[in-house]
């Protein structure tokens, strides 16, 4: 259970008036502890824990004079005076964290004195705390990538651990799909709450977090873009042979007892098979559009906006014009002579230039052809075209279609009038070898209801290929 008796009162120090305080405090511990430039080398003394948290309570005290009102009506602390002394405050603030199972002390064996650090559940929430105020760096949206690379070293190294990792991997890309989406919700949000303002600061970070971020995450590492690697590499672990398919199995079971829980069917090894595929699919046929249409809504929001404000900035900008023809066609005589000399007066720094015609010129005859002469296209040589004709010849020679073969294997199984297995078919030339390679997939797109193709339980091979064998069989139309 969570609240067991050391962590009963754990979120006691986020329920009053100074939580703000508390929540500033842990976040710059977990930078301290844990964060990217933290010093594992040296633990977090007494002291150094109070030299680092008096200079972020004075600084939050401040911010939280300036927001009085936002903490009016919540309990006070009982650790945090509202007039009292900054490391009179430090300290009580260190004993309600350790009180409340937020931290705890441990002996420095090096130095010979009692180190902080905070709990496994501490840990957690201070991560938390502290990756809000890091949206930017929160992920660098690589899972794709490293599911695709966590599945192909599983097919080569047949380790359970990689295995893992790629279902570790497929979960997250879901996650990371859905961050991006609640970021443009909130975008969005925060763009309807100061529509009265122009939102540059906002549209200025979403800019500099999709350089970083949400660019990759739709190019390079598209879930769109590695979608077909990672189905391949799940096919290829399901048809592993026997024997290693049973290591794997054996291993799974072994280091991986939840799964043995939560599977469905005999096989741990086909259902998380199947649950990263089915994770993978849920992010590209669900997640991946929502991202896009919720990056699509913030576009054109903020654009709209954006237009508005320009538009309303034009006006102002037109109203001066039309408020001085309206002040010239109230007043008459000398007052309109008066007040046209004063505008003419202001105006007359402007200076207006036309664009001369003659400036514009078709170009001559000459021009042209030398403009023709320069994009005309270079011949063609003899060496170029015995190339191409060489490139085109390599590539139909391996070039067999689907349909003579499939015309083919029809001729043959009403001539035997029996199934034809595939480590039956002869491989006596380069041609029959290619045809068994890719009679199995020529009968699979043929979509003619009377063939069928069976997966045998056993293996082919043979001096050219190995592989899996298939039963072909053609039923006859009853009538």
């Amino acid at each position: 259970m969570f609240f067991e008796p050391e962590r009963l009162n754990f979120f006691r120090p986020l329920a009053g008036k100074h939580r703000s305080v508390v929540v500033a405090c842990v976040r710059a511990l977990y930078e301290r502890l844990h964060g990217p430039s933290a010093d594992y080398g040296q633990n977090l003394t007494r002291d150094g824990l109070r030299d680092l948290l008096l200079p972020v309570i004075q600084e939050s005290r401040q911010i939280l004079l300036q927001q009085e009102d936002a903490a009016a009506g919540l309990p006070d602390d009982d650790f945090i005076a509202d007039g009292g002394d900054d490391q009179q405050s430090s300290s009580a603030l260190l004993r309600t964290l350790l009180r409340d199972g937020w931290l705890e002390t441990f002996g420095d064996r090096a130095g010979l004195v009692t180190a902080y650090r905070f709990t496994r559940a501490g840990k957690l929430f201070a991560e938390a705390f502290w990756s809000l105020e890091r949206r930017s760096a929160r992920t660098r949206q690589r899972n794709v990538r490293s599911c695709r690379n966590a599945l192909n070293a599983a097919l080569r190294n047949v380790d359970a651990y990689d295995l893992i990792d790629a279902y570790d991997y497929a979960e997250k890309v879901i996650s990371d799909l859905s961050e991006g989406v609640d970021y443009f919700q909130e975008l969005v949000r925060r763009l309807m709450l100061e529509a009265s303002q122009t939102p540059w600061d906002g549209f200025m970070e979403f800019l500099d977090r999709f350089e970083k971020e949400f660019k990759k995450q739709l190019t390079a590492d598209s879930i769109e873009r590695h979608r077909q690697a990672i189905r391949d590499v799940i096919a290829r672990l399901h048809s592993l042979e026997a024997e290693p398919a049973q290591a794997l199995e054996l291993q799974l079971n072994d280091i991986a007892r939840w799964a043995t829980q939560e599977r469905q069917g005999p096989s741990t090894l086909d259902w998380m098979l199947d649950r990263i595929e089915e994770m993978v699919e849920a992010a590209c046929t669900t997640k991946h559009p929502e991202l896009i249409k919720a990056m699509s809504v913030y576009m054109q929001r903020a654009a709209s906006i954006v237009q508005q404000a320009l538009m309303l900035r034009g006006g102002q900008t037109r109203q001066a014009y039309s408020v001085a023809i309206g002040k010239t066609a109230s007043l008459s005589g000398a007052e309109q002579d008066a007040l046209l000399l004063r505008i003419g007066a202001a105006i007359a720094p402007a200076e207006i230039r036309l664009l001369d015609p003659a400036a514009f010129k078709l170009r001559s005859a000459s021009q042209r052809r030398k403009a023709l002469t320069v994009t005309a296209q270079p011949k063609v040589t003899r060496d170029a075209r015995l190339a191409a004709a060489m490139y085109r010849a390599e590539a139909d020679a391996f070039a067999l279609s689907n349909d003579d073969i499939v015309h083919r294997l029809r001729a043959e199984l009403r001539l035997r009038d029996r199934p034809i297995r595939l480590s039956t078919l002869p491989v006596a030339t380069t041609t029959d070898v290619l045809n068994n390679m890719q009679v199995v997939e020529a009968v699979r797109g043929a979509r003619d209801p009377r063939l069928t193709v069976q997966k045998l339980p056993g293996k082919l091979w043979n001096e050219f290929y190995a592989g899996d064998d298939y039963q072909i069989e053609m039923k006859h139309d009853t009538e």
